[in-house]
């Protein structure tokens, strides 16, 4: 009796302890930060609601993210800007996101499947070489062949220079770092979205308060004759 009682114990604290490793394992919320400069958390031309996304395609916790801010933007329909923000300590990262600039300019829905597809396989990528092959196969998959030399003229490196600058001025020192931003209504033009779990409570709150539609309008169906 005794020695069944133990064992339906450390099933308890077992099950326990995978419950609490399951928590964890999600994305952790981030540090809000105070922004120097909100010239740049704007919504582009024509939208009332964006997240604007500060990302680096090494960072775990980045690759957590994405699924989630998949499925809000294609739910909500918001444009997704997403930003790079390269960090220093992650060697393949800086080139990753000069490859998805590469990939933007045959169309913007590769680079964007490229960045998800890094992401997805993250895990699987230790070494410039290992990014280098993925890419190729990626690219190759879509009839694309990528050049030996993808930035001969570093334009796509200052393009990547160019957020992490920004990235800078606005005060950013992590990534993720999400904003949700709005035009017009009594929404605060952008609020950090410093807890993922948030987001979309708060899309709804802010699509009430400027007016913006909470899904594509449906399509009409033809009048029966």
């Amino acid at each position: 009796m005794i020695r069944t009682l133990s064992y339906a114990l450390a099933l308890i604290l077992f099950a326990g302890a995978v419950d609490s490793r399951a928590q964890s394992s999600g994305v952790p919320a981030q540090t809000a930060i105070t922004v120097r400069d909100a010239s740049s958390l704007v919504p582009p031309p024509g939208a009332k609601i964006a997240i604007i996304e500060f990302s680096d395609m090494e960072c775990p916790a980045c690759a957590r993210e994405n699924p989630l801010l998949m499925k809000a933007v294609a739910q909500y329909n918001i444009p997704w800007v997403r930003r790079d923000y390269p960090l220093r300590q992650h060697p393949w990262s800086f080139q990753a996101a000069v490859y998805a600039r590469w990939f933007d300019t045959k169309s913007k829905q590769f680079g964007d499947q490229y960045r998800d597809a890094v992401f997805a396989n993250q895990r699987n990528i230790e070494t410039l070489e290992d990014l280098r092959s993925a890419t190729d196969k990626f690219a190759k998959d879509r009839g694309l062949a990528l050049p030996f030399a993808v930035d001969p003229q570093n334009q796509l490196a200052d393009l990547v220079r160019a957020d992490q600058a920004m990235g800078n001025r606005i005060g950013i020192q992590e990534t993720p770092t999400v904003f949700l931003v709005t035009s017009g209504g009594n929404f605060p033009p952008y609020t950090q979205v410093t807890d993922i779990s948030q987001l979309y409570s708060m899309l709804d709150r802010a699509q009430a308060a400027v007016g913006a539609p909470a899904k594509p309008a449906a399509k009409s169906k033809p009048a029966k004759k």
